[in-house]
């Protein structure tokens, strides 16, 4: 079955990658598009006002909404498609606590699947830094995130779910971020570090170090297509499912 889905963003970096990814699958079918800053089409879609987003939603009757815009925003389109019945996957990235417990009530009404990356390379990193960690116990680590310079949440999402990663294995470690002057390490202390330059789509490395050697696990993002596609993959998946939280690794198994 084609699922259809309705994209937000969608004259944004992401969006646009979403409309195009759409465009090459059989799979899904762009219900509608729309972006604060409508103007146009985008991948031969036109791009609706933001603003009409809850009337489309009722009118179209998208399966699934897929959303890449910023954290106020994807609490706001979280709880239109909660009212509207609409599956709602977001990639959105920079959210506070608030913003997780706001998409957290949405999905007591609707399927919500929201994930960091949807990168399957990145899901496989994840996997490796949770093994890597305990096997490497008393290693220093280090995490470093490198991002295109209009990116605007530091740490990135990303970032921020491979330290929760490292604290679910190791407990809890106090986390600094850069260093300058005087700034020796403290036991068990972990480095993050946050790099903006060019149109970098994403490169994400977690190093350890110890007893004389060093492990670094990498993972670099050719293009932002590929966070698409996933994000597609998890509407696909998504489309029917009843009502609750849901995670990209879910997918992938």
């Amino acid at each position: 079955m084609t699922v259809r889905v309705a994209v937000t963003g969608a004259t944004g970096r992401m969006g646009e990658e979403v409309l195009a990814a759409a465009a090459d699958r059989d799979d899904v079918a762009v219900a509608f598009a729309v972006s604060r800053s409508a103007d146009g089409s985008v991948e031969g879609v036109a791009v609706e006002d933001a603003a009409d987003l809850p009337t489309l939603l009722a009118d179209e009757h998208p399966d699934v909404l897929v959303d890449f815009t910023g954290p106020a925003s994807c609490v706001e389109y979280a709880s239109a498609c909660a009212e509207t019945g609409v599956a709602f996957v977001s990639g959105t990235t920079g959210l506070s606590q608030g913003g997780f417990d706001a998409l957290r009530e949405a999905a007591e009404d609707v399927p919500v699947l929201y994930a960091s990356n949807f990168s399957r390379g990145i899901a496989a990193l994840r996997r490796a830094v949770r093994e890597a960690v305990p096997a490497l116990d008393g290693y220093d680590i280090e995490l470093t995130e490198t991002h295109h310079n209009a990116k605007r949440d530091a740490p990135s999402g990303t970032a921020l779910t491979l330290l929760e990663d490292i604290d679910g294995v190791r407990g809890d470690s106090p986390r600094v971020h850069g260093r300058e002057g005087d700034a020796p390490r403290t036991e068990g202390e972990i480095g993050v570090h946050a790099r903006r330059a060019g149109d970098i789509a994403g490169e994400h490395e977690v190093l350890l170090a110890g007893n004389h050697e060093s492990l670094s696990l990498t993972h670099r993002a050719g293009s932002r297509g590929v966070f698409a596609a996933g994000a597609l993959d998890a509407a696909a998946w998504l489309s029917g499912r009843d009502a609750g939280w849901y995670d990209f690794t879910e997918v992938l198994e």
